[in-house]
């Protein structure tokens, strides 16, 4: 038999309620002994917790029988005052009465054990705590929903109507089927490597979402790339000065633009200099630029190009500073003139940013990856279905191997086989709570 586990699921520390979870077998017969037994389930009902002869808490106590509840087992809340020594007080009781504290995600993980969750809803239930724009608990909730699972289930499915193709030519050669049968299974393969390609071409827009979309200010010293910076995050995050080279290292500041999260760099000017310490933060400022989403050129009146041009792609954008100076000579339909000292452009270009977000970020279907072991999975996935497509003409039985091997990669995405070695990563990640 399980154990019977209970965890805080607010936050700890002074608040006006603290929640207590419990969950397992044990779960109504420590309600009865604090008091709190014979509940109407889900429905809220105020008890007086006690505990040798002791008040605990005057608390709104609802049960949850299992197997309709979050893990699948019998369940209960209590919702206690949420001063600490009552939280303390409680939780000590509910210790001494043989239950467990809970481990991280040990509820969720409970509740994907007993099918209440799929692997990959699971996830979502993480995500949606860590959630802090409207489009990543969006992504959170349509994961939660099942949309991820049902992308999967199609790719599953396609995979195993070719795989049944293959397999029945190689175990009934003297039944009745028709010739070259395996043969027939090429279309369907050939479909499914075109859309299991384009689910891996569009990995990065989900990630993005839930770890936030890279942008990179990149630009000569002096161009104004610390004010800009200061501007967008809307605080003096950087030192600015009139000492070229003042920005040695990177600076990270996290934003939301347009409901997307976005972490904005700003780096050192990128010039050669015989000094190492600025010599180290061009270094580092190059690497950054290589690895942004998107990369703001930034440029002041006489800037030469220079080596930021050699970052910079056809979809990033130029940032022209100290509009306030007068003209802009160099300003084009791809670029934004700004000035940090009057507040010109700024608008514009946050508008520009945000319209750029939601072009790169959103889409008509639901992303078919949305953390990295999701796309370590779809790439084993379509290299073993390309295999099995080559083996197809010479050797099915072969070609059936490498089809079992994609099934096994896609499977274990939402945890339908294989998953003892990916749960206790999956789950370490969540709060005690979960």
């Amino acid at each position: 038999m399980s154990r019977t586990i209970f965890a805080l699921a607010t936050p700890p520390g002074r608040g006006a309620i603290a929640i207590l979870r419990l969950s397992g077998p044990g779960t109504d017969n420590a309600l009865a002994a604090l008091g709190a037994g014979d509940l109407t389930p889900r429905v809220a009902s105020l008890r007086t917790l006690r505990h040798d002869d002791a008040v605990l808490d005057q608390a709104l106590v609802l049960r949850f029988p299992g197997p309709k509840s979050y893990t699948g087992e019998d369940c209960a809340e209590l919702h206690l005052h949420g001063g600490r020594a009552v939280v303390e007080a409680v939780s000590a009781t509910l210790i001494a009465l043989g239950l467990s504290p809970a481990e991280p995600g040990e509820f969720t993980r409970r509740a994907f054990e007993n099918g209440r969750m799929d692997l990959a809803q699971a996830e979502a239930v993480a995500d949606l705590i860590d959630a802090e724009t409207t489009a990543q608990a969006a992504q959170a909730l349509g994961q939660l929903d099942g949309a991820l699972s049902q992308t999967y289930a199609g790719f599953r499915r396609d995979l195993l109507k070719a795989l049944s193709l293959v397999e029945a030519e190689i175990d009934f050669p003297d039944e009745e089927v028709p010739d070259n049968l395996a043969q027939t299974a090429g279309p369907v393969l050939d479909a499914l490597i075109a859309d299991l390609k384009t689910a891996l071409a569009d990995a990065r827009r989900g990630q993005r979402v839930r770890d936030g979309y890279r942008i990179v200010l990149i630009g000569e010293t002096n161009a104004g790339k610390s004010s800009l910076f200061n501007a967008l995050a809307a605080r003096e995050a950087a030192i600015v000065t009139p000492i070229a080279g003042t920005t040695r290292d990177v600076l990270d500041a996290e934003l939301v633009i347009g409901g997307y999260a976005v972490t904005l760099s700003d780096t050192a000017g990128l010039r050669e200099s015989d000094d190492p310490i600025e010599a180290e933060g061009v270094r580092r400022a190059r690497a950054r630029a290589e690895a942004a989403d998107l990369r703001l050129w930034v440029r002041a009146p006489g800037d030469p190009e220079g080596v930021a041009a050699t970052f910079v792609k056809p979809s990033d954008l130029t940032v022209l500073t100290k509009a306030d100076l007068g003209p802009i000579p160099h300003a084009n339909a791809s670029s934004v003139s700004v000035s940090t000292k009057t507040g010109e452009g700024l608008q514009s270009l946050h508008d520009w940013l945000a319209a750029r977000l939601q072009d790169d970020l959103s889409g008509a279907d639901f992303p078919a990856v949305t953390r990295e072991r999701h796309r370590l999975r779809l790439a084993e996935a379509l290299a073993a279905v390309e295999a099995g497509r080559r083996a197809l003409d010479v050797a099915p039985e072969m070609s059936g191997d490498d089809l079992r091997r994609a099934a096994d990669a896609l499977s274990r995405v939402t945890g339908a086989i294989g998953v003892e070695d990916v749960l206790g990563e999956v789950f370490s990640t969540f709060c005690i709570g979960k």
